[in-house]
């Protein structure tokens, strides 16, 4: 199922502040990151519906997969 894009770009903009106060990076830091991330991708491509998740939830997910990335 596809989101609507502009209700997407919305839903990225509220991951990504949240995601930024989660690791104290700035909004562009946060951004860079969120833009090369998998959940990125995921949402963008509409697979398993992760638009649908809660903002909390996949900040959460992106702060789990920055901590895998920077072992």
């Amino acid at each position: 199922m596809n989101a609507n894009p502009i209700l997407l770009q919305k839903k990225y903009s509220r991951v990504i502040e949240l995601f930024a106060k989660k690791a104290g990076f700035t909004l562009n830091e946060a951004l860079d990151f969120f833009y090369h991330s998998l959940l990125y991708q995921l949402m963008r491509d509409g697979v398993s519906d992760m638009h649908c998740m809660s903002d909390e939830y996949l900040a959460d997910d992106l702060w789990m997969e920055y901590s895998q990335k920077n072992k």
